[in-house]
């Protein structure tokens, strides 16, 4: 039997989103500094003559329809650009909160091109796995390659990898979902918004300059689901907490600690204090 492959999909962490405009073609355009966590879902790969996925995991239930999922979405895209695409049967192990602003679904959709990359003998930087990417959803080209990165347009223009030195981090998630649609939508930003011209990407960045930004959607998010102004007051006020933002559209939040074992504490208080909440300790990088 041919050798089964495994990547991971790490959760896609927001520690800026700004938006800057929304196009006549009522897509937002955004500013966004995007990191990876050590925790995410795990992706196998087995080699067959038929495309088939399984779900399975402690968030397997929320994740929806398989024939929905963005690993098949990302497969099909692939092989309607690589002729004789070579197959098989994925297998989805889901840890991370659906609809969390951790871009779950799409960080799956990546590995899954990874692998099929892997199998199929595709460079990491074949034009035709970008576009797969690109027409599978606007967060997957970030996820494709994760390091550190200005993800702008709407998702779909990156900056070469960014130096920034890993982050401590706790990522909590309060247990509510918040679709992106509707999130985006509370902004009420009428189409054909103007966006003013990009400054150049930075090559390095500092905690104190990712402080000075911000996260557009956290207000809009909070009409929505206000819990996430109680998450974001409680990382706050932990011990050694160096910032505390929402990720992309929510609910997830992070908090920045200043060193590891600040990290594990807070999340240890956090576990005892708020036990319906998902928490978990990480490095960002």
């Amino acid at each position: 039997m041919p050798a089964a492959r495994a990547e991971k999909a790490p959760a896609k962490v927001n520690l800026t989103l700004h938006v800057l405009g929304r196009r006549a073609d009522g897509y937002h355009e955004i500013d966004s500094v995007v990191v990876f966590a050590g925790v995410g879902d795990e992706l196998t790969f087995e080699p067959g003559a038929t495309l088939a996925l399984t779900v399975g995991g402690p968030t397997a239930a929320a994740a929806g329809d398989t024939a929905d999922n963005l690993v098949i979405k990302a497969t099909r895209a692939l092989a309607q650009r690589v002729e004789g695409l070579k197959l098989g049967r994925f297998a989805l192990s889901k840890r991370l909160p659906v609809a969390a602003g951790l871009g779950g679904g799409s960080s799956d959709a990546a590995a899954a091109l990874r692998l099929l990359a892997q199998e199929n003998g595709l460079a990491l930087d074949d034009a035709r796995l970008l576009e797969a990417a690109r027409a599978t959803g606007a967060d997957v080209p970030v996820c494709l390659d994760p390091r550190p990165r200005l993800m702008r347009g709407i998702g779909d223009v990156l900056s070469a990898p960014i130096d920034l030195s890993p982050l401590p981090a706790v990522l909590v998630n309060p247990g509510v979902p918040v679709p992106t649609r509707d999130v985006f939508a509370a902004l009420r930003l009428a189409a054909g918004t103007p966006t003013p011209a990009a400054a150049p990407a930075p090559a390095t960045l500092t905690l104190d300059e990712i402080a000075k930004g911000r996260n557009d959607l956290e207000e809009p998010a909070i009409e929505l689901q206000p819990v996430i102004a109680a998450v974001l007051s409680v990382l706050r006020n932990l011990p050694g907490g160096r910032l505390a933002r929402m990720s992309g559209s929510g609910a997830t939040c992070f908090g920045l600690f200043a060193s590891s074992d600040a990290a594990e504490a807070a999340a240890r208080t956090l576990r005892v204090g708020y036990p319906d909440w998902w928490v978990r300790e990480t490095v960002l990088s």
